[in-house]
């Protein structure tokens, strides 16, 4: 019986190390608050802040902006509406110009 168990969680172990469904991804941005004047476009990722750095996260957000601005953090929320259960964390950015 011992054997089994871990055997199992042996393999369960495997199969989420393999997995690569816990990566961070672009969403949809959480809505700016009503009459707020943003100075662009918004942009959002999902992600698990346990094993995500930060850093990560906003280069992600980067690759979401266009070329000439640059991804200025905003709010991070955790609706698991938007996000999986896994990935709770929504970074939310605004795409502003360069300086």
């Amino acid at each position: 019986m011992r054997r089994a168990a871990f055997l199992l969680v042996l393999a369960a172990a495997l199969l989420l190390a393999g997995c690569e469904d816990f990566d961070p991804y672009a969403t949809a941005p959480l809505a700016a608050p009503a009459g707020a004047k943003e100075a662009g476009p918004r942009v959002a990722i999902c992600y698990n802040a346990i094993w995500t750095s930060q850093a990560k996260v906003t280069a992600l957000a980067q690759e979401q902006c266009a070329a000439e601005r640059v991804a200025k953090p905003v709010v991070t929320d955790w609706h698991v509406q938007t996000c999986p259960l896994l990935l709770p964390a929504r970074a939310n950015f605004v795409c502003t110009p360069k300086a």
